[in-house]
């Protein structure tokens, strides 16, 4: 999507951007124009290897990526035919024309029984990626998604229990701490103030009685 530019902006950052988008777009077309499916009308054909005819070329759960194109003697070519019954092999061309070519795997000793023509052959490979194909076969297995969610299940679901339960504990303890300090703090206060009013009274009881000296001193050196 194209960033909106204010009209005041300057020109070089306008240009700059322009010119990064064209770009992000067009590797976005290229992109997708190498990856397209060849069952979607693309070129591009993804195929993992089974089995052990390709070998030491290709092992089983290689991915092997075909693009299509005029195949010719020494390619490696996935095909189908009638014979195969939709199923792909991948094999090496060894002999033959476009009307019928010769094929064998380079880990067998004859030829194959099949003998595709150019409207046979889906692609000839390009780009080969050891064992990927393992990873994605195990991903396409509903047993092994079945095994992620249970796991993934077990994680969110067990470990919650006991923190409940814990953090239940842990309130209702703090809850009779904060109970506890309260009725302390009462206790004290009432201490305080027991210790206090004796005091009070003492002090009461010298201010009178300094009072009545006083008085009485004024009293007798008034006396003829």
């Amino acid at each position: 999507m194209r960033e909106p530019v204010a009209p005041g902006a300057p020109r070089a950052p306008r240009v700059r951007r322009a010119l990064a988008s064209g770009l992000a777009w067009s590797a976005l077309v290229v992109a997708l124009w190498f990856v397209w499916p060849s069952q979607l009308g693309g070129c591009t054909t993804l195929t993992i290897v089974s089995g052990h005819s390709m070998e030491p070329t290709y092992y089983t759960g290689d991915l092997v990526v075909s693009r299509c194109g005029a195949p010719a003697v020494g390619d490696v070519v996935v095909y189908a035919t009638a014979e195969t019954q939709g199923g792909r092999v991948i094999h090496r061309i060894v002999g033959g024309d476009p009307t019928g070519w010769d094929l064998r795997g380079d880990n067998n000793p004859e030829d194959d029984p099949f003998h595709p023509s150019d409207a046979d052959v889906i692609g000839r490979a390009r780009l080969h990626v050891p064992k990927v194909g393992l990873l994605l076969t195990s991903l396409a297995n509903p047993v092994v998604w079945l095994g992620c969610l249970f796991v993934a299940a077990a994680f969110v679901v067990w470990p919650d229990k006991e923190p409940r339960d814990l953090d239940v504990d842990d309130a209702d303890a703090d809850a009779r701490d904060a109970d506890a300090r309260d009725d302390g703090a009462r206790d004290d206060a009432c201490e305080d103030a027991d210790v206090d009013a004796p005091d009070a009274d003492a002090d009461a009881d010298a201010d009178a009685d300094a009072r009545a000296d006083g008085v009485a001193d004024v009293a007798a050196g008034g006396a003829p």
